[in-house]
Formats: structure tokens, C-alpha cells, sequence
């Protein structure tokens, strides 16, 4: 699992309380990935997942509806980026 880190702003943060990972709809290929993972007894970061900040946590939980792809060009959108 990668360390807390902002997937919008790159701020490193260690209190899950001001953030957290936000676990996006499963395109084919995490779906594949979690097999694979699952097969050879392994162990990482999701390809859904991301973690976010206090700052970006909200709207992005909004959206983990979304492909991992789709919500962050809508949260990139949001956050002028």
C-alpha cells in the first residue's frame, strides 16, 4: 500500500481522520489485478484506490462511483488542475 499522499495535491499526511483512500468502481483490468493478486498471494496498492486530504477526501468519496480514470479528470476539473 503506497503511504497517504494527496492524489490532488501531493500533501503528505499521516492522520486518516483529515483523510483517507477512496476505493473507485473496479474497471476490467482491477478486476484482473485483484485475481492475480489473489492467486500469487501478493500484496499492494490497488489500482482504484487512491487516498486523498481533509481538503479533497469529501468531494472525492462523492465520486467513487466513478472509474478511478473518470474521477479524477472530474476532481482535476474541480481543483483547476
Amino acid at each position: 500500500m503506497r503511504p497517504p499522499i494527496c492524489a490532488i495535491c501531493d500533501k503528505d499526511f499521516f492522520d486518516l481522520e483529515k483523510g483517507g483512500l477512496v476505493n473507485f468502481k473496479k474497471r476490467p483490468s482491477d478486476i484482473e489485478w485483484n485475481k492475480k493478486m489473489e492467486h500469487e498471494g501478493m500484496v499492494g496498492h490497488p489500482p482504484y484506490a487512491e487516498w486523498f486530504c481533509e481538503e479533497h477526501y469529501t468531494e472525492a468519496k462523492e465520486l467513487e462511483h466513478l472509474t478511478v480514470d473518470e474521477a479524477m479528470k472530474v476532481l482535476r476539473k474541480t481543483f483547476g488542475l
